[in-house]
């Protein structure tokens, strides 16, 4: 943890609570779009984030300083993005708009498209894209999040471990089972022709 993290965390424990827009400043983004990617909503994901942000808040001096603060944010992050999804999918009468299907459908969801590509490869992109959100809805809470992780913030399996608090097999196992069920879908949303 950098020295300006650090100096930030013993500021708040000293009572400055305007230090930790510090963390927020820097972690923010990263949080929201794990939140994003594990629940499919911006409201939602914006809710988790904010709810991860204030745990961490109210915890901030039970955090041991062995690992670095955004690890430990983003297992906040994380458990509040799951709760949050499987809160609202006991919730019946909840109707979050999930992953949009159609990525250019206007309803929150984005797509941003490298600037040196030419309209063929954005095209393609933003097709591959809305097969992949369309797929990842087919996914567990758990799965999406150590799919998320592994394949999309290309974090190693112990940190994937350490943020969910399973053991590593298990992440392990998590990020198999998305993989799997991601091919069955796609293969199935692509007409099943390779």
């Amino acid at each position: 943890m950098d020295k300006a993290e650090t100096d930030a965390i013993r500021q708040i424990l000293a009572g400055n609570r305007d230090a930790y827009r510090v963390l927020m400043d820097r972690h923010f983004r990263s949080v929201f779009r794990i939140a994003f990617r594990v629940t499919g909503n911006e409201a939602d994901a914006e809710e988790a984030a904010q709810e991860a942000f204030l745990r961490a808040y109210n915890k901030l001096s039970t955090f041991r300083q062995e690992s670095s603060f955004s690890t430990w944010i983003t297992r906040i992050a994380m458990n509040t993005s799951i709760n949050l999804v499987e809160r609202r999918n006991r919730d019946l009468s909840h109707t979050a708009v999930r992953i949009a299907e159609d990525p250019s459908s206007g309803n929150g969801t984005m797509q941003i498209a490298d600037s040196s590509a030419g309209p063929e490869r954005v095209l393609l992109n933003s097709e591959t894209s809305g097969l992949i959100q369309t797929a990842m809805t087919a996914l567990t809470p758990m799965e999406r999040t150590a799919f998320t992780l592994r394949h999309m913030e290309d974090l190693p399996i112990a940190d994937i471990a350490s943020a969910l608090n399973i053991p590593a097999n298990s992440a392990k196992q998590a990020v198999f089972r998305a993989v799997s069920k991601l091919r069955k879908v796609l293969y199935l949303v692509e007409g099943g022709a390779h």
